[in-house]
């Protein structure tokens, strides 16, 4: 990605300056799934951090049952 960059170091500090990514502070995209890193559907309940699909494949490990 940077080999025509490597000729030219100023450009090349100023590339990766301004294209690297935003740290965020608040916002949906601050909050990901601990097991795919999916940031929609997220639950946060209990500090499972985990999102929906995720959640359904190990919920019985976790010790939730579905009652209906």
């Amino acid at each position: 990605m940077f080999t025509q960059l490597n000729a030219k170091p100023v450009k090349k500090r100023k590339f990766i300056k301004f294209n690297q990514p935003k740290d965020r502070s608040c916002g949906i995209a601050l909050r990901k799934c601990k097991n795919c890193g999916r940031v929609r559907a997220h639950i946060r309940k209990y500090g499972l951090h985990l999102c929906r699909q995720c959640f359904r494949e190990m919920a019985v490990g976790l010790g939730f049952k579905k009652f209906s």
